[in-house]
Formats: C-alpha cells, structure tokens, sequence
C-alpha cells in the first residue's frame, strides 16, 4: 500500500498538516477565527505581486541555510553554527562589495566566492577539532556563533563603518539587486539571488548523489567505522563536509548583504537564518528538493504571519507555534511512521 520512499514523503506533508491543524485549534481556543487567519496569511504570502516578491526574497537564504545544515546531517554532522557562518559570509560579501572597483563581470563573482570562503573556513574550524581532537561539533559551532555575531559588528563598527551602525552600500557592480524583477512586483525587494539558491540545491543534489566524494561523504554520515574500514580518511570527510556546509551558510549571508539589503549593520542578535535552517532541513528530509519545497513553506509563514494582525487580529507568535508544533511532528517521525505502517500492514 505504502512503499518506504511514499512514507518518506507522507511524514513531512503529515507534519505539516497536523501543526496547521494544530495550529487552528488553537486559534479557536483564544477566540481567533482560524480561517480568517490562515486567509489573512496566504493574502500576507500571495495577495499581490509585492507579497510574493518578498516571500521569494525570505525563501532565498531559507534554501541556503537549509542546505547547510542538512549537507552536514547526511554527512554525520550537526552544524548549529549556521548562523555564524551566515554573519561572516554576509560581512566578506559587503566589504568585497564595497572595497573593489571592478565591473560587473568580476565584482558580483568575487563577492559571491568571498562570503563562500568566509563561511567555509568558519566552517572549517569545528571540522578541523572534530576531526584531530574529536571535540563535539554542537559545542564549538554553537560558541563560534557568538563570536561571529561580535566579531562582525566589531569590524563593521571599527573599520567599514561612517556613520557608526552600518556599512556604506555596496556598489551597483556587485548588487545582485534588479530593477526589472522590483518593479514587477511593486518594488519588492525580490533579487536574482533566487537562482543562485536554486542552483545551489542542483550542486549539493549532485554532489551527494552523483559523485564518489558524496557517496564516501554519506558513508562517513552512515557508519564512521565502516568507513574507516573500506579505505575511506573520515577525519578528511568531516572536514570537507562542515567546509561544504559553510560555504551553503556563507551564501546565504551574500543573499542578505548582496541582495536584500545592499550593506551591513550592526546586529544587536542573530538573524535567525540559520536557526530556521535547521527547522528547514529537518521538514526537508535533508534532501535537496526537500530543502525547497520547506524553504517555500517557511517563507511562505513568516511573511504571511506579517499579515495577520491587521487582517485577521491575529498576533504573529501564532505562527511561531505553528512552526514549533511541524517541527514537533517532523521529531516524532516515528510516530507518523508507525501509523502509517499500521495502515500498511491493515491494508495488506
């Protein structure tokens, strides 16, 4: 009845839908009309070309951040530091962005390459202790977070700053912003970043599946000792895993200093991109396509909740339920999974 890829697909769409349900039961329980609210937040995600523009422009680093982290759980690996990674990647891009004269053709791919680099190596760090050390990985990316975080406003404040809070704009030759895609939706501040993120998730597709080193990257992921058995260096792979890993949350920093917002300023907290691109990754299955389709939806919430006070007299912490109660669901896996095989086992 249920083959065990369908199971693998149905645990999240389930997920989804039990923390929507959810989600409207306790809107009835405060007194809030779930329709209206869930009608308000499709029109704050879709009611016009402006919504939908900068629902795709929230999806952009969602794809990013997502990738990053479940490129690092299909290779063993737990990368809470994301957020981190997103900061410096964000803070090479701008100062690219702002420190070279070159066209076009130049600037925008160096900028690009330089926040890669920046989050690879921020990557490369707790790589490199659980490689050598066997230091836990969840430790040192969770501190390294917060030494990006200050680190980052530290430069901005003391070496790229004018009037103190934030950089001067990058220039026009490694914007990623457009004009054209702007005015379609009503000057959103939609951006072709969108299909970098998209590309990213073919490279990370192919990577995984097509490639010796991704095949050996999974394997690591697996069973370490196994792999250590057949031949394979897993100290090298994890390394190379949480560097690929941050060079996905690197990129997605570049979609807010290259393309969102065009400069950089000092954060009094974290972003929070790359703590929902763990949520991400897990709705995702850590699979590519999946990583999509759980951007789209998350975009879809955070905008869309933007909306609902005023249409609906919904307060936005709702969908910050909603999102925690799929995420609840997409953990307890096993319970979706169990019924699922019920229905399986009573079908046959």
């Amino acid at each position: 009845m249920f083959s065990n890829r369908m199971i693998n697909i149905l645990i999240p769409v389930l997920s989804v839908v039990l923390g929507l349900l959810s989600g409207a039961v306790i809107m009835l329980v405060f007194g809030y009309n779930p329709i209206s609210g869930f009608a308000a937040l499709w029109n704050g995600a879709f009611g016009d070309a402006y919504f939908f523009g900068e629902t795709v422009r929230q999806v952009t680093p969602y794809i990013l951040s997502g990738l990053a982290v479940a490129f690092a759980l299909r290779s063993g690996l737990l990368n809470i530091g994301v957020e981190g990674q997103v900061f410096v990647g964000w803070l090479a891009s701008v100062w690219v962005g702002i420190s070279f004269d070159l066209p076009m053709v130049l600037h925008l791919p160096l900028a690009i390459l330089a926040a890669a680099a920046a989050g690879a190596f921020w990557g490369f760090i707790p790589g490199l202790l659980k490689a050598k050390l066997g230091v836990h990985e969840v430790i040192v990316t969770i501190m390294m977070n917060y030494i990006a975080l200050y680190s980052s406003n530290a430069i901005v404040r003391n070496f790229l700053s004018e009037e103190g809070d934030r950089t001067e704009n990058i220039a026009e030759t490694a914007s990623l912003q457009s004009d054209w895609l702007a005015q379609m939706t009503f000057y959103s501040r939609i951006h072709y970043g969108f299909i970098l993120a998209l590309f990213m998730a073919l490279v990370m597709w192919f990577v995984l599946n097509r490639t010796t080193r991704g095949f050996e990257l999974r394997a690591v992921g697996f069973n370490q000792h196994a792999s250590k058995y057949a031949g394979m260096s897993v100290g090298k792979n994890i390394i190379l895993a949480m560097v690929i890993s941050g060079a996905f949350a690197g990129l997605a920093g570049a979609m807010e200093g290259l393309g969102t917002f065009g400069f950089m300023s000092i954060k009094s907290g974290f972003t929070n991109i790359g703590f929902d691109g763990i949520a991400v990754a897990l709705l995702g299955a850590n699979t590519a396509v999946g990583v999509v389709f759980a951007a789209f939806l998350f975009g879809i919430l955070k905008i869309g909740a933007l909306n609902m006070p005023t249409e609906a007299g919904v307060p936005t912490e709702l969908v910050e339920i909603i999102v925690a109660l799929i995420i609840f669901f997409v953990a307890s896996s096993y319970m979706i999974r169990w019924v699922i095989l019920r229905f399986k086992k009573e079908g046959k």
